[in-house]
Formats: structure tokens, C-alpha cells, sequence
């Protein structure tokens, strides 16, 4: 079989390392990244700049182990086929169900905001029939462009990449020049609880990682591509995260009453005309992240129907395109319904509280499969394996230790209505 030929769901392997690298770092550098900045300076001041540091520490601990864990496997599912394995069908079903759930939320956040920013051109857009209109044109066309083939959609996210990170970079670089280092005042260490908080939300600013690593099936090597992705993609995506909030605490005096750090920073340093421009990168950079995010979200249906944890009928693939078209049009609609009825930030939260409950699983996947004989060997190994597990399942406890009630809550309610269907299924 060629590097680019078929795996053995039918699936086509046309996804490339640089395309999947491209990939990670799209979903990684998403709407985060535009609106967070205000939100962690408000929290916790310029000690936001420590919480960048250790939630960067943190998804490096749980990259690894996705890393090792990842690199054992060449088939579609990402962290529900490493649970499925690891602690058997159940745990999977639960992950894979719940993982889908957090892409679909994470895809309607997003979308609103996309709708946000572009009422600033068109208020109209903010509300009824527009903003249903505008919401269900994104999400056609995207998932049509998923539905005619993975290279050509692989290559689509490339283009919003590359033009992402030059863009944003061009932002951090720019205004380094013009930061005031008398904005970078240490008044005293942050309470726990904010500081905390703050480290919370930016897991989901590193997220991305966990999503990528879903169409495994349509990687070419994905045992040997998959690992070094990851570890590239954080490294870009940390540096330049932090160097943007920097920008932000240098140039920006109000920066914790901004609704759009990025925009409103570049209006200081280059004036209206940058604040204009940063804007229109802000919904190109959601606008990428949708793709990335319709991309990857159909795949987990498909790998739990694959499984026989799902119909059959939702691992049809297309006989010409080779994709999951049925999954693509389930995942599509469910998107669209929850985009048009629900909320960014409650989502964000949502899906942040359902990633570490992924994230602790797949970290505590490393020791248990190391001692499997009957799974493939890893091409990557963690040096010090079993400690960086320990403490990155440790470190994900603490953040959901964080979590509100009511997203708790929820989480478990989707939890127990996962079970209903996974009977419903072993019962068939």
C-alpha cells in the first residue's frame, strides 16, 4: 500500500505530516486566543503571564503521554480509541460519546462568536433571521467541503495555518516594539482561586492536540507523524501565545474591559486601520478552527460505528470521495442546532470540563498499555513514562477540582444519557 493510499476502514490516508501538523496548530491557535488575554488579566493581572507557563507545563505533561499512547495506533477514534483499548468498551464508548459532544459545543461556540465579530461590519448579523442565515451558510459550506475529500479540505486548513500564524505573529513581533515595561507590575501573588481559574480556561486556549489526533486513519504514518506533530504544535503555539499576551499587557492600559484584546491593542500601536485589520483576522482565524473542528468531529462518529458502538450506517463511506459522508451530515446538523440555540462561554466551560476527563484517561492509558502484550509496540516512548503520567493525571484532577457545579452537572447528565445509548446498543 502507497503512504497515500487507503487504510483499512476505506478511509483515504491523504493527510501529510506538514498537513497534519497544520492541522493541530489550527485548532489549536482558535478563538481562545482573541478574546482570553482580557479575561486572564482581569483575574489574576500580569501573574497571567506564570498561568500561561503553567498550563503550557501541563498540556506538555499530557502531550507526551498522548504522544507514547498515540503512536501504537494507525486507526480513526484519537482518545476514544486509546480508552476503548486501554480500559474496554465502556470507558470508550463513554469518552467517544462525550468527545463528540465537546466538538459540537466547541463548534457552536465558536460560531457565535464568528457571528460576533462580523456584526461589527453588519449589526443585522447579530440577531434573527440573519444570524440563523449567516450561521447555516458556515456550516454548509464547511461541511461540503469536508464531504468532497480530506486532501482538498487538509489543504484548505493549511492555508488557514500558515495565514494564522503570520498574521498573529506579525501581531506579537510588531508590538513588542511598542510594549510599556512599567505595565509589568507584580503587586502581590494571586489568590488561589482565580489563579486557578485562569490556568482552567487556558487549557482550553492549548487544546487542540486531543481533536487532531481523530482522523489517525487518514494520516499518512500516523504512528510516526502523529507523535512528532505534537510535540512541534505545542512548542509553535506556546511561544506565540504568550509573546500575544505580553503585546496585550504592554500596549493595552484597560486591557481586563476589552471585548477584543487583539483588535483594541492594535488600534493603540498602528491605529484604526490595524484595529480594522486584526478584526478580519479574528474571524478568518474562527473561521479556520470551524473548518479544523468540522473536519475532525464527523471521524469520532465514524470510529465508534466502525466499533459497532453506533449504526453501521454511520461508517458508509462515500464511494467516490472516501469520506464519512452520513457522519459528516449528523455531526454538520447538530452543530448548526446547537450554534443557532446556544451561547459561547457556557460551551467553552462545557468543553473544557469533558477534554480533562479525556485528557486524565488517555494519560492513565501509558502505564496500562505498556504493560499490555497484545497491543501494538509505541515508535515514541516517554522517558520517565509512568511519573509524567502520575503527575498529569494528578494535575488534571486539580483543574476539574476547579469547575463549577452547574458544568459539572451537565457533564454528568451527558455521562448518564451515554450509558443509555451504549446499553441500548449492547442490547440490540
Amino acid at each position: 500500500m502507497s503512504r497515500s493510499g487507503a487504510s483499512p476502514s476505506g478511509l483515504l490516508r491523504g493527510i501529510s505530516r506538514f498537513d497534519f501538523i497544520a492541522l493541530i496548530i489550527n485548532i489549536t491557535i482558535g478563538a481562545g486566543i482573541l478574546g482570553l488575554p482580557a479575561r486572564l488579566y482581569a483575574l489574576v493581572g500580569t501573574w497571567s503571564l506564570l498561568a500561561y507557563g503553567v498550563s503550557a507545563a501541563v498540556v506538555t505533561l499530557i502531550i507526551l503521554c498522548f504522544a507514547e499512547v498515540s503512536s501504537r495506533f494507525s486507526s480513526t477514534g484519537g482518545p476514544y480509541l486509546y480508552s476503548r483499548v486501554a480500559f474496554g468498551p465502556l470507558v470508550g464508548f463513554e469518552v467517544g460519546w462525550l468527545f463528540w459532544l465537546s466538538r459540537v459545543a466547541s463548534f457552536a461556540s465558536i460560531c457565535n462568536l464568528f457571528v460576533s465579530y462580523a456584526a461589527l461590519f453588519r449589526p443585522q448579523l447579530a440577531e434573527g433571521w440573519e444570524r440563523t442565515g449567516l450561521m447555516t451558510a458556515l456550516v454548509a459550506g464547511l461541511a461540503t467541503l469536508n464531504y468532497i475529500g480530506v486532501q482538498r479540505s487538509a489543504r484548505v486548513n493549511t492555508i488557514f495555518t500558515v495565514s494564522k500564524l503570520v498574521v498573529i505573529g506579525a501581531f506579537a513581533v510588531f508590538g513588542l516594539l511598542f510594549i510599556d515595561p512599567a505595565a509589568f507590575r507584580f503587586p502581590g501573588v494571586p489568590d488561589y482561586a482565580p489563579f486557578s481559574q485562569a490556568v482552567l480556561l487556558l487549557i482550553f486556549t492549548f487544546s487542540g492536540f486531543d481533536v487532531a489526533a481523530i482522523p489517525s486513519g487518514e494520516v499518512q504514518q500516523p504512528q510516526r507523524t502523529v507523535p512528532v506533530a505534537l510535540l512541534v504544535s505545542i512548542g509553535t503555539v506556546a511561544v506565540l501565545f504568550m509573546a500575544v499576551q505580553v503585546v496585550c499587557i504592554g500596549t493595552l492600559p484597560n486591557l481586563a474591559q476589552s471585548e477584543r484584546p487583539l483588535s483594541d491593542a492594535a488600534g493603540q500601536f498602528v491605529g484604526p486601520a490595524g484595529a480594522l485589520f486584526i478584526t478580519i483576522v479574528a474571524l478568518l482565524t474562527a473561521l479556520g478552527t470551524l473548518h479544523a473542528l468540522m473536519l475532525t468531529g464527523p471521524r469520532l462518529l465514524f470510529a465508534m460505528a466502525e466499533q459497532q458502538q453506533l449504526p453501521g450506517w454511520l461508517a458508509r463511506t462515500h464511494p467516490r470521495f472516501r469520506t464519512p459522508y452520513v457522519a459528516i451530515l449528523i455531526t454538520a446538523t447538530s452543530q448548526l442546532l446547537l450554534a443557532v440555540t446556544g451561547t459561547f462561554l457556557y460551551a467553552l466551560t462545557l468543553s473544557t470540563l469533558i477534554r480533562l476527563s479525556y485528557f486524565a484517561l488517555t494519560c492513565a492509558a501509558l502505564p496500562v498499555l505498556r504493560q499490555r502484550q497484545d497491543v501494538p509496540s509505541a515508535q515514541f516512548r516517554v522517558a520517565g513514562g509512568w511519573l509524567v503520567s502520575g503527575l498529569a493525571v494528578l494535575l488534571c484532577g486539580w483543574l476539574l477540582s476547579n469547575s463549577s457545579g452547574r458544568e459539572a452537572r451537565d457533564v454528568a447528565i451527558a455521562g448518564a444519557v451515554g450509558l443509555l445509548i451504549y446499553w441500548r446498543m449492547r442490547s440490540a
